[in-house]
């Protein structure tokens, strides 16, 4: 791999760590959020449905935006909305400022997912092996940092969270990985196999409504149903976190030598198990352990989820076209993860309004379609599945 890539590597890796890191440091302090304007349940339901909303729109602009200005610019562009935003919601003086906030967040947080995993995508073509699940670890990474500082400043000043938007203005210097401009693409269109997309979209949006239900209402879930030390709920996000990383890091050559098929089958497993023990945990530590499970189940199913679809849309094109077409798809694709978002979110909340045991029955559910879609992931030239 030459010097290039290698830096191209780091930078698109960076600017998953902020991602993840920011991201978590704000869901992880959503009971604090909650306190602080007074939301319930449903309120912050609302709330994050506007932020998940706007997260699809910001991914769309990414889509129209980066066949002229390059991935890399747009990437950069959407840093800057986040570090902007992040400030802004944290030192909020009224609830209107607070929540015009979220949704520039909404949009950038669409814009960073979109050409991050161009990015991502891009990179695995050029090296022609396998990066994608190593790269979501970075994002699990500062994940794990983020819960970490949550659960290390949780007796600082509210103002002092606003210190986390240095983060992404300093992941805009990163030397991210410039467009090849070739010869002009002759379609991003044709030929698309969007059925066969779709279904691996399916377990992308299983994998989000689990996700995004750890990350978002984990936390909640210790403090309102347990009665969790207010300085420990981040603890449902960060062995979370920390055992989805570790998998993750791993899942460049777990995917290589096990497949992917099988490797999402067997998470698939992990998860149920992890999802039923949540659900029917006694107390918090026991809790906390199906956390640390469930992070291990669906660890690799988002980065093989945009590696299956970017290789299903670049097959059969030449380069110039593949590139296009498969910036176009990733950027459709990725609508799938805020479907997952959305019933992870807000369904779980929704649901959950009374107790949120019964809220987390919406992602054990829907865990058990990942046996059947894991065929979706496997290679054209593979009949297995």
């Amino acid at each position: 791999m030459g010097a290039d890539l290698r830096r191209a590597r780091l930078a698109i890796a960076a600017a998953f760590f902020t991602q993840g890191l920011v991201f978590i440091s704000l869901t992880t302090r959503l009971p604090r959020l909650q306190e602080r304007w007074d939301l319930d349940e449903l309120a912050l339901s609302g709330v994050l449905l506007m932020m998940v909303l706007l997260a699809g729109v910001g991914s769309l602009v990414a889509e129209r935006l980066a066949p002229r200005l390059d991935s890399a610019v747009v990437l950069r562009a959407g840093l800057l909305v986040i570090a902007a935003s992040v400030a802004a919601v944290v030192l909020a003086p009224v609830t209107a400022v607070f929540v015009l906030a979220l949704a520039a967040y909404g949009v950038g947080l669409g814009l960073v997912d979109a050409t991050g995993n161009m990015q991502a995508v891009a990179l695995e073509h050029r090296m022609g092996r396998v990066v994608l699940p190593s790269c979501h670890g970075a994002w699990t990474l500062g994940g794990i940092l983020g819960a970490v500082l949550t659960l290390a400043t949780s007796g600082v000043p509210w103002s002092a969270v606003a210190l986390v938007a240095v983060v992404p203005l300093l992941a805009t210097t990163a030397p991210f990985l410039a467009r090849d401009h070739g010869e002009a693409a002759t379609s991003t269109e044709t030929d698309v196999p969007w059925r066969a997309i779709v279904m691996v979209g399916l377990a992308l949006v299983v994998f989000y409504t689990v996700d995004t239900a750890a990350a978002t209402w984990g936390p909640v879930y210790l403090d309102r149903v347990f009665a969790a030390p207010e300085e420990l709920v981040a603890l449902a996000t960060l062995p979370y976190l920390v055992a989805t990383g570790l998998v993750r890091l791993a899942g460049d050559r777990l995917a290589e030598q096990v497949g992917a098929v099988r490797l999402v089958r067997v998470g698939a497993g992990i998860a149920l198990v992890a999802l039923a023990v949540i659900v029917a945990a006694p107390g918090w530590p026991v809790a906390v352990l199906g956390f640390t499970l469930l992070g291990c189940g669906v660890a690799v199913v988002a980065p093989l989820s945009f590696s299956a679809a970017a290789a299903l849309a670049g097959r059969d094109a030449d380069p110039a076209t593949r590139q296009a077409r498969v910036d176009a798809v990733v950027a459709r694709f990725n609508q799938f993860n805020y479907a997952g978002a959305l019933l992870g979110a807000v369904m779980t909340g929704a649901v959950g309004a009374g107790s949120l045991r019964v809220g987390f029955a919406v992602p054990l559910v829907l865990v058990v379609a990942l046996f059947w879609l894991a065929r979706a992931f496997a290679p054209a030239d593979d009949p297995a599945a």
